[in-house]
């Protein structure tokens, strides 16, 4: 295991894993939209098999699993105990989804087995993308299509943009980021999408972007949903790594220049903050499209 898939692997079975799963219904409220827009571009149909590739939760594979019926399945895989634990105890007896514990880059799935390959935010992460999405590519059927949706890239994502604007000259400047590293915003690039899946297998990729308001926090009244907004960012995504360490004056300082901006955005019991992704659609390349 490389260090850095021993690193996602060590965080969403510890931090992220568990704010994720703590905050679940809340959090899969915030991102529900990007992901009906990405199982209306997979269009699933009656019957039809999907790899759910880091389900967290299992809310996408039971929109899914919705979709497919009886006669279909979906298996959501994720690399986060917490998370499976949590989609196997918020799935219905009857539902034809199924969750395991898995790296979707490195295990081996059944070969052929799947006509759709989805995923909703689950993509961004790994060490080598290419040669995760390779190992993916040969878990579908001949002519199976791919379908995700990832967040492009930090400047266009207000959610996080915005409150890490907020707390310049407050935190002591971080080193630049590598965009391609594994994390949120690593598809940023479009062309570096269309290069991974062109190298992967993959044949008519399209890419198109994807803008809708995310409710961050919620609250009875205007002020609570601004209060639980900022304690949402400061308790996970980017802007809590950044605070892990500052001492609690300085946190506090960032707590009202965060609110402050958050003060700014439209919402009564939410506060609705801009979010850009793309969707990405392609197909396995050994049977072209019509």
């Amino acid at each position: 295991m490389t260090d850095q898939n021993a690193y996602q692997a060590a965080d969403w079975n510890g931090q992220s894993g568990e704010y994720w799963a703590a905050n679940q219904a809340r959090l899969d409220a915030m991102f529900a939209v990007f992901g009906q827009a990405a199982i209306e571009a997979a269009a699933p149909a009656t019957g039809e098999r999907v790899l759910d590739v880091g389900c967290g939760a299992g809310a996408s594979s039971l929109a899914l699993a919705a979709r497919v019926g009886a006669g279909g399945h979906v298996l959501g895989v994720d690399i986060s105990e917490p998370l499976i634990g949590r989609a196997r105890a918020l799935a219905p007896q009857d539902t034809p989804a199924q969750f395991q514990v898995a790296d979707a880059s490195s295990t081996e799935l059944p070969e052929g087995a799947f006509d759709i390959l989805f995923s909703r935010f689950g993509v961004m992460f790994f060490d080598d993308p290419t040669a995760a999405f390779a190992n993916m590519h040969r878990a579908l059927k001949p002519g199976g299509r791919v379908a995700f949706v990832c967040w492009r890239g930090v400047a266009e994502n207000d959610w996080v943009r915005l409150p890490m604007g907020a707390i310049k000259g407050i935190v002591p400047p971080t080193a630049p980021h590598n965009p391609e590293a594994p994390g949120p915003f690593s598809f940023g690039d479009r062309g570096r999408v269309t290069r991974i899946l062109t190298e992967a297998g993959f044949t008519d990729i399209a890419i198109a972007p994807f803008d809708a308001s995310i409710p961050f926090g919620e609250g009875a009244t205007r002020d609570a949903a601004i209060d639980d907004a900022v304690k949402m960012v400061l308790e996970g995504g980017p802007l809590s790594r950044v605070l892990a360490d500052q001492p609690d004056d300085i946190r506090a300082r960032a707590w009202a220049s965060v609110r402050a901006a958050f003060a700014g955005l439209p919402g009564e019991r939410s506060v609705m903050i801009d979010g850009a992704a793309w969707i990405v659609m392609a197909r396995n390349l050994s049977v072209s499209s019509d």
